[in-house]
């Protein structure tokens, strides 16, 4: 029997990274009160570590979601990998082109467009999908906040483009 909640303990786990860059700026603070240009110096630079830690943790907090949707995301090597039992597929990050959130029949998903192969549609609540934010945002010129606004937008009949291959030639 657990002293905690579960949906106590979910929520702590949802917010985990962000509570630890919490952790680690107080940790900063509390060495920058300890006296001395050194604890000082120390102190501002754990701080801003920490910081930093929590503004990117928040950022992925908001763009996890529950996994109620079919199938599991996977990313290694420069591929992102969607499994799922009817649809599914592969995506190589040097051939990508275009990244759009879509409105699909089975709710929102992200439509990754890649040179020389079909696109693929990974559903916004698939498992694993919270993977797919460092991935968009590594990209070149992608923009995190233009990408956490399409979650919180209405999607248009069109869909939302979040990031475009600015030059194809910058590949080789």
């Amino acid at each position: 029997m657990s002293l905690i909640r579960p949906e106590l303990r979910r929520a702590f786990w949802r917010w985990r990274e962000v509570l630890i860059g919490l952790g680690v700026a107080l940790a900063g603070l509390w060495l920058f009160t300890r006296g001395g240009l050194f604890f000082q110096g120390i102190g501002l630079i754990v701080g801003a570590a920490g910081a930093g830690l929590a503004l990117v943790a928040l950022r992925r907090v908001r763009f996890r979601r529950p996994a109620s949707a079919p199938g599991y995301v996977e990313v290694m090597e420069g591929q992102i990998s969607y499994l799922a039992p009817e649809t599914g597929g592969f995506a190589a990050l040097s051939e990508l082109t275009e990244v759009r959130l879509i409105d699909t029949a089975q709710g929102r998903a992200w439509r990754l467009a890649q040179a020389g192969a079909p696109a693929l549609a990974i559903p916004v609540d698939a498992a694993r999908a919270e993977l797919l934010f460092d991935v968009f945002a590594a990209l070149p010129g992608a923009e995190p906040a233009r990408i956490l606004a399409a979650l919180d937008a209405p999607v248009p009949p069109g869909g939302i483009t979040v990031w475009r291959r600015a030059n194809r030639m910058a590949l080789t």
